[in-house]
């Protein structure tokens, strides 16, 4: 990438930063569902431990429809606001595409940093790889934020229903979401967990990246 994009794609970052500090009450609703979500199950267990599957399957069904949540309004929001043309003309189609999506991969991950220890806390359950965790967190989230961020535009483009976001979202991330689910079941679980999961998800992840940056130019310019 030249200078110059790396600067566009900071100055769409930041501009992301603005919004999200100005509108922070719609962002504190994601997070008080994930912390409802926790409470909610941790009550109905009434202390019953889950498995490590289990376990891991809840944290990322969270944070799949806090993506969700979050990503449809990527794209909606510019066009309510009546900003989404001066982006299209100002801003290129690929400092757009990374600035917004590695706003959202930021979010996501920090929304997973919060809810892991309070989950833990709440089901009683411990971590044997930390570090390990942390990864498929990194990986997880990241890929979920590029897929949502394309998938947002792909929906303000073609004028479809925003509920068709999950439908649209769910084919792409299960090949991140099954190895994440395996990776973090290992973590809790006390195994250690297969690392070769953990490079198929960094390997889809970089094909997601070049697919969502070829794709975007012409969804950008085409609107």
């Amino acid at each position: 990438m030249h200078a110059s994009l790396y600067r566009e794609i900071e100055t769409v970052f930041r501009k992301e930063s603005r919004l999200c500090l100005r509108s922070k009450s719609s962002w504190l609703v994601v997070l008080m569902f994930a912390l409802t979500t926790l409470s909610c199950v941790s009550l109905l267990l009434q202390g019953d431990r889950l498995t490590p599957r289990l376990l891991a399957a809840m944290i990322w069904v969270i944070l799949f429809f806090s993506l969700i949540a979050g990503a449809g309004r990527g794209f909606a929001d510019e066009e309510q606001s009546g900003t989404l043309m001066a982006l299209q003309v100002y801003g290129s189609s690929q400092a757009v595409l990374f600035g917004k999506g590695l706003f959202m991969a930021v979010l996501l991950f920090v929304l997973g940093l919060l809810i892991v220890p309070v989950y833990l806390v709440l089901m009683d359950g411990d971590v044997s790889s930390p570090a390990v965790l942390v990864l498929t967190l990194f990986a997880g989230t990241y890929g979920m934020a590029m897929a949502g961020t394309l998938l947002s535009a792909l929906m303000t483009g073609a004028r479809v229903q925003n509920g068709l976001l999950s439908i649209l979202m769910l084919p792409v991330m299960l090949p991140i979401l099954l190895p994440a689910i395996v990776l973090t079941a290992g973590c809790f679980g006390g195994a250690l967990p297969a690392l070769s999961y953990l490079v198929g998800m960094l390997l889809y992840d970089g094909i997601l990246t070049i697919a969502a940056s070829l794709l975007f130019d012409f969804l950008w310019y085409e609107d």
